[in-house]
């Protein structure tokens, strides 16, 4: 590509990545949803994979799943007997991801409206969680993180993603967090700006 081509595409990468920066709200409004589908750096669906590794006939809970960007690629690899539950505030969100998932024949996910900070599901129902920029943009962190602590069965995964936006959660906030909601990491992949960090329950004293 020549290096005009390749400074206008940078310029306009720019620009994308500032419209998503300046319009961030929380919750995302649906309004802006088509947002939500262009993938960020270093938050990718591979290192997603690499860090989360969902399996075949596991149940993992998703929080805040936008447009199905990491749902409809999460979901396939649980298999038919596992299954993808996405909760989200935002009944508009699921309603997108669900129908989306129904042009893919995607028929393992479950959505379920709630807030983060009181899950409606039981002690130990999934085997892993996660959620992707979207820590950030929940009023009680340190209670949505027991409550993901509360659902993980023993030995469960709990994944997070963080990007550099207005509520961007820092590791240096996620960890004491984390460790007060009964949490610690066990690794970390990207930089301390666009990071995946990978948590397990701590085991009881």
């Amino acid at each position: 590509m020549k290096p005009a081509l390749l400074g206008a595409a940078a310029l306009g990468a720019a620009a994308v990545a500032a419209g998503v920066i300046l319009s961030d709200q929380a919750p995302y409004p649906y309004a802006q949803h088509r947002l939500l589908d262009i993938p960020l750096p270093l938050l990718t669906r591979r290192r997603l994979d690499a860090v989360l590794r969902p399996r075949a006939g596991e149940h993992v809970l998703e929080i805040g799943p936008g447009t199905g960007l990491q749902s409809l690629h999460v979901a396939p690899q649980l298999g038919p007997d596992g299954q993808l539950v996405i909760v989200d505030i935002q009944q508009q969100m699921l309603s997108h991801v669900m129908a989306r998932a129904a042009e893919r024949s995607i028929g393992n996910i479950v959505s379920r409206q709630a807030d983060a900070t009181a899950l409606p599901f039981a002690e130990g129902a999934f085997d892993a969680a996660y959620l992707v920029t979207v820590l950030g943009e929940i009023p009680g962190r340190l209670a949505a993180l027991k409550e993901l602590r509360r659902v993980l069965r023993p030995g469960g995964r709990l994944v997070i993603g963080e990007f550099a936006d207005r509520h961007h959660v820092p590791l240096t906030t996620l960890m004491p967090l984390a460790n007060s909601a009964g949490l610690h990491m066990v690794r970390r992949t990207g930089l301390p700006l666009a990071y995946y960090a990978l948590l397990h329950p701590c085991s009881p004293n």
